[in-house]
C-alpha cells in the first residue's frame, strides 16, 4: 500500500491535466475574449457617430452631461434685461420641448430603410437639380426681357437720331438752296459780306453734326448686333435649362421673388447681399448654373449697361443737335434779316439822293434852255433881212459917230464875247447834265439791284422758315433744288418772259 502512495509534491499539485494542454486551452480563451470583445466594439462603432467617443480624462459618470451640454440651448441677453434662448448653430433636429438640439446623426453601414431613403436622396437631388435650372432659366428670362426691352429702347433712339440726322441733311440742303438763292443777286450785290460768312460757317457746322450723328448710327447698330447675338445665347441657355423642368408648375417670375435677389430680377441693381437672399452659386460644367449661363449673364449684364451709357449720349446729341441746329439757323436768319435791313436803309438813301438829283437835273435842264434863248436873243437873227434898225452895226447913229479916226466902238467885240461865254456855260452845263444823267441811272440801276437783293434775301429767309418746318420731310425739300446756274435765272423765268 505504501507503495501506491505518490510523493508528498505531488501530493500538493491537485491538477491533473499536464500544463500545456492547459495553457493551450487558456490561449484559446484569451483569444476568444479578444475576439469577442473587438468585434463588440466595432459592431457598436459601426451604428455610433464618429464625434460620440467618449472622453477618457472625464470620470465616467459625468460623460455623458459633458457629451450633451454643447446640445442645450444658450441663453442670451437682450435690451429690457429679458433672455432670449436661442439653439445652437449648425445641423440637427431641434427639440423645443427638451431644449436640445442633437447634431445629425449619419450610420456608417446602411439601415433597412435603405432603399427608400436613397429613392428619397434622389428624388431630392432631381428635385434640387430642377429648382437650380428653373431658378436659372428664370434669372436667364428675365434677362432675355430686360434685353428685349434695351434693344426696344435703343430702335426708339435710333428713330430720333435717324430724324434729327434726315433733319440735319435737310439743313445742309437749305443751305444749299440759299446759296443758289443768293447766287441769283446781281452782281453788285454780290460782295461777300456776313451773310455769306454766316451761310459757310452753318454748312462747316451742319457736316459736323452729320458726321456726328452717323456716327452714332453706326455705334447704336453695333450695339444692336451685340445685344442680338446676347438674345440669342440667352435663348439658347434658357432652352437648355428648360428641358428639365417640366414637373415644375411655378412661374418664373414667382421664382424669382422668392429668391430674394434684387439684382437677379433687375440686372441694372446693384448687388443683394447674400445674407438677404439666395447665394449665387459657383459655376458648374455638370450643375444648373453652367460656366455658359455665367458667361451669358455676365455678358447681358455688361451690355445693359453700355446700352444704358450709349443711349443717354445719343439722347443728350440728339437734344444738344437740335438745339445747335435751331441757334445756327436763328443766327442765319438774323444776319439775313440784318442785311435786308441794311439794304433797306441804303434804298432809302438812294431814293432820297435821286430825288435830289432829279430836282437838280431838272434845274440845270430849265436853266440850259434859258441859256439857249439867252444866247439866241444875243446873236440875233438868222437872216439879215430879219435885223432890226436898232441891231444893226452900220446904223446911222454908228456911223456919224465912226467918221472920225479911233472912234471905233466895241459892240460887236462885247457881243461875240458875250455869245462866246454863253456857248462855254452852255457846253459846262451839258457836260453836267451828261454826268447826271450817268449817275442818275447808276443810282436807278443800284436801287433796282438792292431791290433785287432785298427780295432774294426775303425770299430766302422765308424759304428757309418754311422748309424747317418739321412737317417738310428731306424729300419734299430735295424737290426744290433744281439744276440751273445761278447767273442765270431758272427755267420758270425764261419761259414767263418768253409769253410776254
Amino acid at each position: 500500500m505504501s507503495g501506491l502512495i505518490p510523493p508528498f509534491e505531488h501530493r500538493q499539485n491537485t491538477r491533473v491535466g499536464a500544463p500545456e494542454w492547459r495553457e493551450a486551452a487558456q490561449a484559446k480563451m484569451r483569444k476568444a475574449r479578444r475576439l469577442t470583445n473587438r468585434c463588440g466594439q466595432e459592431a457598436v462603432t459601426m451604428w455610433q457617430p464618429k464625434d460620440s467617443v467618449w472622453d477618457p480624462h472625464v470620470a465616467r459618470h459625468l460623460r455623458r452631461a459633458a457629451y450633451i451640454l454643447p446640445w442645450r440651448f444658450h441663453v442670451e441677453m437682450i435690451k429690457g434685461g429679458s433672455t432670449l434662448e436661442k439653439p445652437p448653430p449648425g445641423e440637427g433636429v431641434t427639440l423645443w420641448q427638451s431644449k436640445m438640439k442633437p447634431p445629425a446623426w449619419h450610420a456608417r453601414l446602411p439601415l433597412p430603410l435603405e432603399r427608400d431613403a436613397r429613392a428619397q436622396q434622389t428624388a431630392e437631388l432631381v428635385h434640387e437639380h430642377a429648382r437650380g435650372a428653373r431658378l436659372t432659366a428664370a434669372r436667364l428670362g428675365r434677362a432675355q426681357q430686360q434685353i428685349n426691352g434695351q434693344v426696344r429702347l435703343l430702335l426708339r433712339q435710333r428713330e430720333a437720331t435717324d430724324h434729327r440726322l434726315s433733319q440735319v441733311r435737310k439743313g445742309l440742303l437749305i443751305n444749299q438752296q440759299s446759296v443758289k438763292l443768293r447766287g441769283y443777286r446781281p452782281k453788285s450785290e454780290k460782295v461777300p459780306d456776313k451773310a455769306d460768312s454766316m451761310l459757310t460757317w452753318e454748312k462747316e457746322e451742319l457736316k459736323n453734326m452729320k458726321r456726328k450723328m452717323e456716327k452714332d448710327m453706326e455705334k447704336s447698330e453695333a450695339m444692336l448686333k451685340t445685344l442680338a447675338s446676347c438674345h440669342n445665347t440667352l435663348a439658347f441657355c434658357s432652352k437648355e435649362r428648360l428641358q428639365a423642368v417640366d414637373l415644375m408648375n411655378k412661374p418664373l417670375n414667382k421664382v424669382l421673388k422668392l429668391a430674394g435677389r434684387h439684382s437677379w430680377v433687375d440686372l441694372s441693381r446693384a448687388q443683394t447681399p447674400s445674407t438677404l437672399g439666395q447665394k449665387t452659386p459657383p459655376p458648374d460644367p455638370l450643375g444648373t448654373y453652367t460656366p455658359e449661363c455665367a458667361t451669358a449673364l455676365y455678358e447681358a449684364k455688361r451690355l445693359l449697361m453700355e446700352s444704358k451709357d450709349t443711349l443717354q449720349e445719343m439722347a443728350k446729341n440728339e437734344e444738344d443737335i437740335r438745339e445747335q441746329q435751331q441757334q445756327i439757323s436763328d443766327h442765319v436768319c438774323a444776319s439775313l434779316a440784318q442785311k435786308m435791313r441794311e439794304t433797306t436803309e441804303l434804298k432809302e438813301k438812294l431814293n432820297m439822293t435821286l430825288g435830289l438829283m432829279r430836282g437838280t437835273i431838272h434845274r440845270c435842264t430849265k436853266f440850259n434852255q434859258e441859256m439857249y434863248i439867252t444866247r439866241g436873243l444875243i446873236k440875233g437873227p438868222l437872216s439879215k433881212n430879219h435885223l432890226e434898225t436898232r441891231e444893226k452895226l452900220d446904223r446911222p447913229l454908228v456911223r456919224v459917230y465912226q467918221r472920225h479916226v479911233g472912234t471905233q466902238l466895241s459892240e460887236a467885240a462885247r457881243l461875240a464875247q458875250g455869245t462866246d461865254k454863253l456857248q462855254r456855260h452852255i457846253s459846262h452845263v451839258e457836260k453836267n447834265l451828261e454826268e447826271l444823267l450817268a449817275t442818275q441811272e447808276k443810282l436807278n440801276c443800284s436801287l433796282h439791284c438792292k431791290k433785287i437783293g432785298h427780295d432774294v434775301d426775303y425770299n430766302v429767309v422765308r424759304l428757309r422758315l418754311r422748309q424747317l418746318h418739321p412737317h417738310v420731310y428731306y424729300q419734299q425739300a430735295q424737290a426744290l433744288v433744281n439744276d440751273w446756274d445761278p447767273p442765270t435765272p431758272p427755267p420758270g423765268k425764261k419761259s414767263s418772259s418768253a409769253a410776254k
